[in-house]
């Protein structure tokens, strides 16, 4: 009797030492899930593409220098095609044109430049207008990288959506013209031209080139962007009749 009751218990031990077994083995199975989903989760918040780093972040400046600014919700969405969303991972910005050297710059390799801030009244001819903290990098410290020949006169600007509008060389050398990355302390999100918007202070909106993929530099000072071979006039300025060339 006492074998066979030392037998029983040997097997029960047994069963319950494989069933232990299996326990622990499930366990550890769905801990090891559980640290590869939090992994892949913190990698995918911290990738530089990441829709969660396009979008609007941090805190809107709504003064500046006692300024009141304006928000970022003021805007009228007027765009030829409705808000643009690039892949920042494969974007490139190209200049090109009459340069010595043709660059095609990454989204950070644009930010490494020194970066500069001033605040600007937008003015649409809808009439509405918005003053606006930008924050960027100077148009002419990226075309001096590039190399500007002689003869140029004319910097052409290409929008992800087709858009284009030109400004006179020597309007962006002579006024610190910025290629803007941030507005009122925030990145600027895509449907207000991220990653970059000319900020052509002083011009009418439709020469804010917005989602800019391309800066050529060229001798034609009568290049027609979208809206100037729709009868809109060629400076943009102000200070001029909206209609005509």
């Amino acid at each position: 009797m006492d074998m066979a009751n030392d037998q029983k218990k040997v097997s029960r031990f047994t069963r319950l030492t494989e069933r232990n077994k299996k326990i622990f083995s499930n366990v550890v199975t769905v801990l090891i899930l559980v640290v590869v989903i939090a992994v892949i989760v913190l990698f995918a918040s911290r990738s530089p593409g990441s829709q969660n780093v396009i979008h609007l972040s941090g805190i809107e400046i709504t003064w500046y220098k006692w300024e009141k600014l304006s928000s970022i919700s003021d805007f009228i969405e007027n765009s030829i095609k409705g808000p643009q969303y690039i892949n920042i991972n494969k974007y490139k910005l190209k200049i090109d044109g009459l340069v010595d050297k043709k660059l095609s710059l990454a989204y950070n390799a644009v930010l490494s430049h020194t970066g500069y801030s001033k605040v600007v009244t937008l003015n649409c001819v809808e009439g509405w207008s918005v003053k606006i903290l930008w924050q960027g990098v100077l148009l002419k410290d990226l075309l001096n990288e590039a190399g500007i020949q002689s003869w140029s006169n004319t910097v052409i600007f290409y929008a992800y959506d087709g858009y284009s509008s030109s400004l006179p060389l020597q309007y962006i050398m002579d006024n610190n013209i910025l290629l803007a990355y941030k507005m009122n302390g925030v990145v600027i999100p895509p449907a207000r031209g991220f990653p970059f918007m000319v900020v052509a202070e002083n011009k009418w909106w439709y020469k804010w080139v917005k989602w800019v993929t391309e800066i050529k530099v060229s001798n034609d000072p009568t290049f027609k962007g979208y809206w100037e071979r729709a009868w809109y006039n060629q400076t943009g300025d102000l200070t001029w009749p909206i209609i005509g060339n």
